[in-house]
């Protein structure tokens, strides 16, 4: 339809109605239907919806749905026919502008502001975190490679950066951001390292502590990563550096560089955007990951340049797709244990991020991958592990 042909003239002219009309046209484009019957159509239950996405981005998408004002039957796949379309970049919400210069201006991940996200996301519970994820607790994405559930691809995962990084037993390993230590608790067990973890969160130390094996030679220091002076010959970051933020990036880099002893190896594990100048997601930022920011794979290769070679990149984004499912899977099944805990609009803002998510990484708008560097490059050449 000409949207040109309606004008404010017209005796039918309706706001609302063209805002619809217009959307109903940008959403064919996705194979999206509003109020279709396909399990990945958009059904409105409540008026306004279009008009807050419109001006709001996701934002007001995710708000309206934790309202209960629209519904998918498959909002994964409501998300992946979304985003595999690139209809974001048809619509520039009006009312985000500050929140686009806010991020680029304002370093939204000081020191004093890096414990935010573990008081607000990482301390929801233990027992919370323990019903969705896997057995070792493992908050980042799984290797499906040859996997058939979440436990074999955490475990998968784990082992394949304990073999990146080349461990032998008698190293002194830091990792930083090591929630719960599930990473250090299977390197130590299985590879006979030693493993200090940085965490900004204390219920991650303090259940940390309480479930490691007796004997194991893990620590738990609850710091802010900038503050690490110690130096290890293997340093590893799993899922820690979307907190970083693109005033950090260097300092971060200038931090592993110091830790790092000259022979050593550093592998970073980090979820990653296709577009450098691209805003953090407004919904995300507000409800899931507070000051949170995805790097560009340019921007991390940028801020690596004058300290490191890059010795080998490896993306398996499409893993995290089938990772936030599994999630999702445990979530659904062990809600009641928290209903009374937490509410209805706790429960689809949950959903939302997990199937949001999933979607998003089906489409491969965004990115895993797990870098490993070195400080001056591996004698002889690295060989790639997989």
């Amino acid at each position: 339809m000409n949207m040109t042909l309606l004008k404010k003239s017209d005796a039918s002219f309706d706001p609302s109605l063209t805002s619809h009309r217009y959307v109903a046209d940008l959403l064919e484009q996705a194979n999206i239907e509003i109020n279709g019957d396909r399990p990945w159509d958009m059904q409105l239950n409540a008026s306004g919806v279009i008009e807050n996405a419109l001006s709001r981005g996701n934002l007001g998408l995710g708000e309206s749905y934790m309202n209960g004002d629209w519904d998918a039957e498959s909002l994964d796949q409501f998300f992946y026919h979304l985003t595999r379309a690139k209809l974001h970049l048809s619509v520039k919400p009006t009312q985000l502008v500050y929140h686009s210069l806010r991020a680029k201006l304002v370093n939204r991940q000081s020191a004093k502001r890096a414990w935010e996200v573990g008081e607000r996301h990482y301390d929801l519970g233990n027992e919370f975190y323990a019903a969705m994820l896997d057995q070792r607790m493992t908050y980042t994405c799984g290797y499906w490679k040859n996997a058939a559930n979440l436990d074999e691809a955490q475990e998968a995962k784990l082992d394949l950066i304990c073999r990146k990084l080349a461990l032998k037993p008698g190293m002194r390993v830091l990792d930083i951001g090591c929630g719960w230590g599930s990473f250090m608790a299977y390197a130590a067990e299985h590879y006979g390292v030693e493993c200090v973890g940085l965490t900004i969160s204390k219920e991650q130390a303090e259940f940390g502590k309480r479930v490691m094996k007796k004997g194991l030679p893990v620590e738990f220091r609850l710091q802010d990563y900038r503050a690490e002076t110690e130096v290890f010959d293997r340093i590893v970051s799993i899922g820690m550096f979307e907190h970083v933020g693109h005033k950090n990036y260097r300092e971060y880099m200038d931090v592993a560089h110091r830790c790092l002893k000259e022979d050593g190896l550093f592998l970073l594990h980090t979820i990653g955007k296709n577009v450098t100048n691209t805003p953090p997601d407004p919904w995300i930022d507000k409800y899931i990951f507070p000051n949170g920011e995805l790097p560009s794979l340019s921007q991390v290769t940028d801020a690596a340049e004058p300290l490191f070679v890059v010795e080998d990149v490896h993306n398996f984004g499409a893993d995290y797709d089938k990772t936030l499912m599994a999630w999702h899977e445990n979530f659904e099944a062990n809600w009641l244990e928290f209903r009374d805990r937490f509410d209805d609009t706790f429960y689809r803002m949950w959903r939302y991020y997990l199937l949001s998510c999933a979607g998003a990484f089906r489409a491969r708008q965004i990115q895993l991958w797990q870098l490993v560097l070195s400080k001056q490059g591996v004698v002889g050449g690295y060989s790639r592990v997989s």
